[in-house]
């Protein structure tokens, strides 16, 4: 057998057993929205794909909390925070953007390629831009946008004070534009009630389906900023985008068996109640915090910015992070993220999104303890459990 065939052999050999995928992104999908995946190919500009569309963008309504518009696009949600400031950004618009991690350092990026002029806070990674902090700032200089990483996924750090950034933006005259890739559907989101004028989401987050589709959805506010911009992008633009979706359709061929497994995401989100969703998570993330710190392990997130969302960890003294993620997956089938950026080596992340329950909770608990032991550090496994099941006694 060739070195190849062999690589491949053991390759199918490992995804033909499951593995409990808790990233902070793509997430474990059920097993009803794979299903739907399988569906036959249709016509993108055919009845049945309206249909699909239609319906796909009235759900995510409902998600988003809105009655605006929801664009779908066949891409990362990266590329929806591309697009959200390609369609309102002109050569040399400022946009205040608090940078506190990896994503919202890739958004003062995107802005700068788009030919805006970021005018940046920065923050402790672990903390987060405060209203009091945007309100200064926006004072000082006259921005066009603020543009705001929600949930900053490389930390583990939630920005709770959005509802009234959102106010500090409009009551001086700018639009916000808010990446909630990794939250939407988490936690609150309530976009029409604060006045959110775009707001970013991706598939493989709280959604729980397969990675590959951004949702967009977008103001009058915005749209009127939209009408008056040159847009350097023809398939990020927003204005094909609202002449398709007007006709059942996307300006482009899209990424059919994504827009299956979504169409039965947002489903199971109806079914669920969006208010139970967020419970969920917020129950599922407070047994996390309370059980790692239980077993010995110490949180890196501040307090009043830790996400229910992706719960980081400090790696402990003498544990070699690679050895410990590798372990944790070959031997107990659990995979997590290692540190991102400049926290590479120093921390590692959990995601609690999606098809999240007790059942991955402790089990992740658990198995992150025993490959702790393994890897010689002590781990306290029993107590973490046990503080953690006790946050789901009225689950």
């Amino acid at each position: 057998m060739s070195s190849q065939s062999q690589q491949r052999g053991e390759l199918e050999s490992a995804l033909a057993k499951r593995q409990l995928i808790m990233l902070p992104g793509p997430t474990n999908v059920p097993d009803r929205i794979l299903s739907a995946m399988s569906k036959p190919m249709i016509n993108h500009r055919g009845p049945e794909f309206r249909e699909l569309l239609t319906r796909i963008s009235q759900n995510a309504q409902y998600a988003f909390q809105t009655k605006k518009d929801v664009f779908v696009f066949s891409s990362s949600g990266t590329g929806g925070v591309e697009a959200a400031f390609q369609n309102i950004i002109s050569p040399g618009d400022k946009v205040l953007v608090p940078v506190f991690g990896l994503f919202s350092q890739r958004m003062k990026e995107i802005i700068e390629v788009c030919g805006g002029v970021p005018v940046e806070i920065t923050c402790e990674w672990g903390s987060g831009p405060t209203p009091s902090q945007v309100e200064e700032k926006i004072k000082k200089e006259k921005v066009k946008a603020v543009g705001l990483v929600y949930n900053e996924t490389s930390t583990g750090t939630t920005v709770r004070g959005l509802k009234e950034i959102a106010k500090i933006a409009k009551d001086n005259g700018a639009l916000i534009v808010v990446d909630a890739i990794s939250i939407l559907a988490g936690d609150e989101c309530p976009v029409d009630k604060w006045n959110i004028d775009i707001c970013i989401t991706g598939s493989q987050k709280c959604l729980a389906a397969p990675p590959g589709v951004a949702l967009v959805s977008v103001s009058e506010d915005a749209w009127n900023t939209v009408r008056r911009t040159k847009i350097g992008s023809v398939y990020f633009s927003l204005i094909n985008m609202k002449e398709s979706l007007d006709k059942g359709e996307t300006p482009f061929t899209p990424a059919i068996p994504v827009f299956y497994a979504l169409d039965e995401a947002l489903c199971m989100l109806i079914e669920e109640g969006l208010g139970n969703r967020i419970r969920r998570h917020r129950i599922c993330a407070e047994a996390f915090y309370a059980g790692l710190p239980a077993m010995g392990l110490k949180l890196f997130a501040e307090d009043a910015f830790r996400s229910n969302m992706v719960i980081a960890v400090r790696n402990p003294d003498g544990l070699d992070d690679k050895t410990f993620l590798t372990n944790l997956r070959r031997k107990y089938r659990v995979i997590i993220s290692g540190g991102m950026g400049k926290l590479k080596g120093q921390t590692y992340r959990i995601g609690n999104m999606g098809s999240i329950s007790p059942d991955e909770v402790i089990t992740t608990i658990g198995c992150m303890g025993s490959a702790l032991m393994d890897a010689g550090i002590k781990a306290d496994v029993g107590a973490g459990i046990l503080a953690a099941r006790e946050k789901f006694t009225n689950y």
